[in-house]
C-alpha cells in the first residue's frame, strides 16, 4: 500500500511539472532598457535623414 501511494505521488508530481513548466521564466526588463534607448539614438537620425533626402 505504501508503494502505491510512493507512485501515485510521484505520479503527481511528474504531472504538475509540466504545468510548472509551461510559464515562461520572467526576463528583467531593466537590463534591456539601456540597449533599446542606444538603437533608438542610432536609428532615429538615421530614419530623419531618410526622410530628408524624400522631401
Amino acid at each position: 500500500m505504501i508503494a502505491g501511494m510512493n507512485r501515485l505521488e510521484q505520479t503527481a508530481r511528474v504531472s504538475m511539472s509540466g504545468f510548472q513548466d509551461a510559464e515562461p521564466p520572467l526576463a528583467p526588463r531593466s537590463s534591456h532598457l539601456p540597449l533599446r534607448l542606444g538603437a533608438i539614438a542610432l536609428l532615429a537620425p538615421m530614419a530623419l535623414t531618410a526622410a530628408w533626402q524624400l522631401f
